[in-house]
């Protein structure tokens, strides 16, 4: 395949220091040749409504744009009671509707998460995963990225520093692009 992977990162997390967005710039950093990776703020979507789905906001009308003109989706999400946060939930909640105008379908897609506790968010990868299955998103089961003790492996500037993440969010990612390929079928 001689097409370059488009990749779609987003982050569960508003927050301008998150861990979690903190992983996404550090696999710009570890993307392998034949991929790139776009980083898409949630900042400014609007709380999801029914009512007014059919006449998006501008916001969620570019991120289902992003969505559809990507070939993976990379998400980074920390842990909110035992879930994902509600930012996440609310994007995907707008990227998917109205019924029947889902952009998520079909996606290849990787999970990566970021928590200051021991289990690194591993409880909102679980949960994001069973909505996966709804949205026909197709995950990426392995590796995974689970970064327990964010505020030692990341430091005060946002860059992860510790050396065995960085090796698993390119592990990952070359996980994603193969991935990818593999669900294309090499049609590109």
């Amino acid at each position: 395949m001689n097409k370059q992977i488009t990749i779609l990162g987003f982050a569960g997390s508003l927050r301008k220091g998150s861990y979690n967005k903190a992983l996404l710039r550090a696999a710009q950093e570890l993307l392998p040749e034949n991929a790139k990776l776009e980083i898409f703020d949630l900042e400014g979507i609007p709380p999801y409504n029914m009512d007014i789905e059919n006449r998006m906001p501008e916001k969620v009308r570019e991120f289902k744009a992003k969505i559809r003109g990507a070939d993976a989706l990379l998400i980074a999400t920390p842990e909110h009671n035992y879930s994902i946060p509600g930012v996440l939930k609310n994007a995907i909640d707008w990227a998917s509707r109205p019924y029947g105008d889902n952009s998520f379908e079909g996606k290849p897609a990787a999970i990566m998460s970021a928590s200051p506790g021991m289990l690194g968010g591993v409880k909102a990868q679980f949960h994001l995963r069973q909505t996966f299955v709804f949205l026909d998103i197709h995950a990426l089961n392995r590796p995974e990225v689970v970064v327990t003790f964010a505020g030692e492996k990341i430091d005060d500037k946002g860059r992860v520093t510790d050396e065995k993440t960085r090796e698993k969010i390119k592990e990952l990612l070359d996980a994603l692009v193969a991935w990818t390929i593999r669900l294309k079928g090499n049609k590109n």
